[in-house]
């Protein structure tokens, strides 16, 4: 861009993860409306903090209403609401944290332009994968009953697809194991990488 130059600080992402004394990366979790992604990020982070892990979660929820409050849910502004967030996520990564991100996610392309941003070293994919008949028994905010009627339009799942992870990091199946369970073999994965 032009007149746009990278300003460089002299305090580096190196120096913040040697006063954390961990490593970051990103943790992004992707899923349908209510496969768990927010329940299990939620105790990911609590464990994590009990382990003095300097961690933030973005959710996509919060950021609509301040960051992206001007983006709809067609499907290209789904796109810059989740481009913006890991943009988000590379900052709060160079200030030394980890990140957890809870995101439905429903593109392959988006979720491999979300891993270039981040840089895949640093880039953990979660899919909670959860069938679409659960998520609508679950159905908390009321919303796959609103995308049946029409109320809703561009709805994953319903009137808008889902592609299924190509190559996820960790594989979550909501119906087999327990939101703890889960969080375990997450920290399993986590261990070599903090």
């Amino acid at each position: 861009m032009e007149h746009v130059n990278k300003q460089d600080y002299s305090i580096k992402k190196q120096d913040r993860t040697q006063v954390n004394k961990h490593k970051t990366c990103l943790i992004w979790f992707t899923g349908l409306s209510g496969s768990g992604k927010s329940t299990i990020a939620n105790l990911l982070e609590k464990e994590l903090y009990s382990q003095n892990i300097h961690t933030y979660t973005l959710d996509g929820d919060n950021l609509r209403r301040g960051l992206n409050k001007d983006l709809s849910f067609t499907k290209e502004d789904r796109i810059e609401n989740l481009r913006r967030t890991a943009e988000v996520g590379k900052l709060l990564l160079d200030a030394g944290l980890v990140v957890i991100a809870a995101f439905i996610t429903p593109y392959n392309k988006t979720r491999e332009d979300i891993k270039a941003i981040i840089g895949e070293p640093f880039y953990i994919e979660v899919f909670v994968n959860t069938p679409l008949e659960v998520c609508e028994q679950r159905d908390v905010k009321g919303l796959y009953k609103k995308a049946r009627a029409g109320e809703i339009k561009n709805f994953t799942g319903i009137s808008a697809p889902f592609e299924v992870p190509l190559h996820p990091t960790i594989e979550i199946q909501t119906v087999n194991e327990s939101p703890e369970e889960a969080v375990a073999r997450i920290l399993e994965v986590l261990k070599g990488r903090l």
